[in-house]
């Protein structure tokens, strides 16, 4: 069990009851599916309701099981003190799912959040995959919940977000609604001047296909030399002819 620990908290003892609790989401949420699993969920919410008062939650996650995240999700909801979510690196596909609950959501300049399709694997017959395809789809409809109501961004734009597989770096986050700030030292302005920029895998991947399967351009036709000006008019008069 300790192996499917993907958390670690910090300052959890009640010797220190000033201490700031927090808490670590670093690496995979869950490798193992938190689908039929009753023991690793109820270990984490009793760690979580084990204190009280304000968690700082710091993310690196590149994301994982998506029933793993709704669950964290709504145990964070839950909670009855403020939860600062803290992005240092990525918060990609789950773990943007689980940063969503933070009553704040702060970024490092650096730092990157993705939003995309859940995906699955399935076997089967025609029956089979239409189940899957109509699984996947509820599967999105409940993430787009939770992105909802952090944004505030409209259902289509957050639909067609995720069909894009959409990267954001901390300033478009903000700007998006995805998160409520800069992650700064305290040493420095805040990154004010950093530009905000959005990322669709899929665009630039369908702009590569058509660049690839388009004709070659054509190659300029070579200026004649040492004609006069009035000859050039006339040949070019002809032509358009």
């Amino acid at each position: 069990m300790k192996d499917r620990k993907f958390w670690n908290w910090k300052n959890q003892t009640d010797e220190e009851p000033s201490a700031e609790r927090v808490l670590e989401l670093y690496g995979t949420i869950a490798e193992e599916s938190w689908f039929d699993d009753d023991i690793t969920p109820a270990m984490f919410k009793e760690e979580l309701f084990a204190g009280s008062g304000p968690i700082t939650i710091w993310i690196n996650s590149p994301g994982g099981d998506c029933i793993a995240a709704s669950q964290i999700y709504t145990m964070l909801m839950d909670y009855k003190g403020d939860v600062t979510v803290k992005i240092d690196g990525i918060a990609a596909s789950a773990a943007s799912v689980v940063a969503m609950a933070g009553t704040k959501v702060l970024m490092a300049p650096t730092a990157l959040m993705m939003i995309h399709n859940p995906a699955t694997m399935a076997f089967g017959d025609h029956v089979d995959m239409e189940k899957a395809i109509d699984m996947l789809s509820e599967v999105k409809e409940s993430i787009i919940n939770a992105y909802e109501i952090k944004t505030g961004l409209s259902h289509t734009q957050l639909s067609h977000m995720m069909d894009d597989t959409t990267w954001m770096n901390a300033k478009k986050a903000i700007e998006l609604g995805f998160a409520d700030g800069i992650l700064t030292d305290g040493k420095r302005e805040s990154a004010a001047d950093t530009e905000g920029y959005e990322f669709s895998a899929s665009a630039v991947e369908r702009s590569l296909i058509n660049k690839i399967s388009g004709k070659a351009p054509r190659k300029p036709e070579k200026k004649p030399e040492g004609r006069p000006v009035d000859e050039l008019r006339a040949s070019l008069y002809k032509k358009l002819l």
